[in-house]
């Protein structure tokens, strides 16, 4: 069977990142979000401008789709989906951070919602989180969400973030250069921002043309998750991002 064509990938990724908002995007957020280079987004936008798929203002230069695609559903997988193609590499990663693994996806109601969880392996008490909400500017999982949707983060931006704990970031101002953050090393991190004594890490799931559909997480107390300086582990942080590369690649082939 002959292979996908990358550019066609590339398009509709572009039509599913601007379908999942009311708002315009700049071509840096679709950039960004896409993780592609600024002069091919550019290059995908025109083409999509040409034959009538999407619309830029003349005014602020920003995107949006045409009055005939504005049907197109959001570009999120189905979580049962995305569940049963990350559920072997999340035991996997379970296995060897000694973590506990969640996987999260957008929520209607801009949280997280955790749809698949791996207990840490050990004897420890744990509840099942499946179906669990979770804040965006608090967690990991939500750092990710934010950082790859421009939409969703000026959504949750413009709102009044909930301060679980002193060390949450609340405004606009201490968010914004943590997303930035993140787009540019490509994974997460918080500590005790959502529960005291607990830390996690996180990085993006992406699907064809490189649209971010979901996160995947380790998290665990904070003296095991970071080191005595509160930074990340760099152990964790590989084996994280190996496992959210491995859960890519599959989501990425196997269409």
């Amino acid at each position: 069977m002959p292979g996908s064509i990358q550019s066609i990938e590339r398009a509709a990724a572009v039509l599913r990142l601007l379908a999942r908002g009311s708002a315009r995007i700049a071509l840096a957020d679709i950039a960004t979000g896409l993780g592609l280079a600024k002069a091919t987004a550019h290059g995908l936008l025109r083409t999509l401008q040409g034959v009538g798929f999407v619309e830029q203002d003349p005014t602020t230069g920003k995107y949006q789709l045409a009055e005939a695609m504005r049907g197109l559903g959001p570009g999120y997988l189905d979580a049962n989906e995305l569940r049963s193609r990350a559920s072997n590499w999340a035991d996997a990663l379970a296995a060897s951070s000694g973590e506990a693994v969640r996987l999260g996806v957008p929520d209607e109601d801009a949280t997280v919602l955790v749809v698949h969880h791996v207990f840490r392996p050990d004897d420890t008490q744990q509840s099942l989180e499946v179906g669990a909400h979770q804040p965006m500017h608090a967690t990991a999982l939500g750092k990710v969400l934010l950082a790859f949707d421009a939409d969703l983060a000026s959504a949750v931006l413009a709102g009044t973030p909930e301060a679980y704990t002193r060390r949450t970031l609340t405004t606009a101002q201490a968010l914004a250069p943590e997303l930035a953050g993140v787009r540019r090393s490509g994974w997460a991190a918080e500590a005790e921002e959502f529960v005291p004594g607990e830390a996690g890490l996180a990085a993006p799931v992406r699907s064809f043309g490189g649209l971010v559909v979901g996160a995947i997480s380790v998290a665990g107390a904070v003296d095991r998750i970071c080191d005595t300086r509160r930074r990340p582990r760099d152990r964790l942080v590989r084996t994280l991002r190996e496992a959210a590369l491995a859960v890519s690649r599959d989501l990425e082939t196997d269409r």
